[in-house]
């Protein structure tokens, strides 16, 4: 997963920066019934905001002051945070943030992870409301792809400190400068989604072009997606396997 080498970080701190002022893509989908169809309901989503997190962050240090509820990178960029959990290295265990009472992290960090578990209780999603799994890194991705499709975050980030690491999202207009027009992004984004992560590519596809505001038509082995005079069409076999992208 090459893809994702920078979205890690190191630890250290920093000065203040930016506020949230970009107008989110917003999307709601019917309530999703498993952990597949969730992540094929938000996951392009979420993974095209990663596009632009290397280029911001940088190879700065990252330092997290949970008093103030901001993620900071280097001396010059401070951003505010949602805290989802964190996994251990040792025992490859994923801990919902919620869960974690010994960290005392402060409730207005856990709005969005409180979200996610109420949706996961609704809907009878395990993924959001078991608060401790086996899980690797590709599972951290997978959430914070749900989380920030889902919830308008901006991105998300993996804070790296050696005995484990800690998932937050982010909302800062930074990281959204990727989002004004991402109609030839899409076209490489979701290619990428398809090799790092098991998804329906049908149901993924459809579901990325609704949330950009695509009008969608199919056809057997086909699907369109029509924005003003933006097109894409992907072409899919017997199996809702994707065969070949066009714009």
């Amino acid at each position: 997963m090459s893809f994702f080498k920078n979205l890690f970080g190191k630890s250290e701190s920093a000065k203040p920066q930016s506020e949230p002022t970009t107008k989110p893509i917003s999307v709601t989908f019917p309530p999703a019934q498993t952990e597949d169809e969730l992540f094929a309901q938000y996951g392009a989503l979420g993974f095209e905001k990663q596009a632009d997190v290397p280029t911001v962050v940088g190879n700065n240090s990252w330092g997290v002051d949970m008093n103030s509820g901001t993620i900071t990178f280097g001396s010059s960029l401070r951003f505010p945070i949602q805290v989802l959990g964190t996994i251990s290295h040792s025992s490859n265990t994923w801990l919902w943030a919620w869960a974690n009472e010994k960290s005392g992290i402060p409730a207005n960090l856990l709005e969005q992870a409180n979200q996610l578990k109420k949706y996961g209780e609704t809907n009878g999603i395990d993924l959001l409301q078991v608060s401790q799994f086996d899980a690797d890194i590709n599972d951290l991705h997978k959430i914070g792809c749900i989380a920030s499709g889902m919830l308008d975050s901006s991105c998300y980030y993996i804070a790296d400190y050696g005995k484990g690491a800690m998932l937050v999202t982010i909302k800062a207009k930074e990281f959204e400068a990727v989002q004004k027009n991402t109609h030839f992004l899409m076209i490489t984004t979701f290619p990428q989604l398809i090799s790092n992560f098991n998804v329906d590519h049908r149901a993924a596809f459809t579901n990325y072009l609704q949330a950009k505001g695509y009008t969608v038509s199919e056809t057997v082995n086909q699907v369109r997606g029509q924005n003003g005079s933006d097109s894409l069409v992907g072409e899919f076999d017997e199996q809702s396997r994707l065969t070949n992208i066009t714009s």
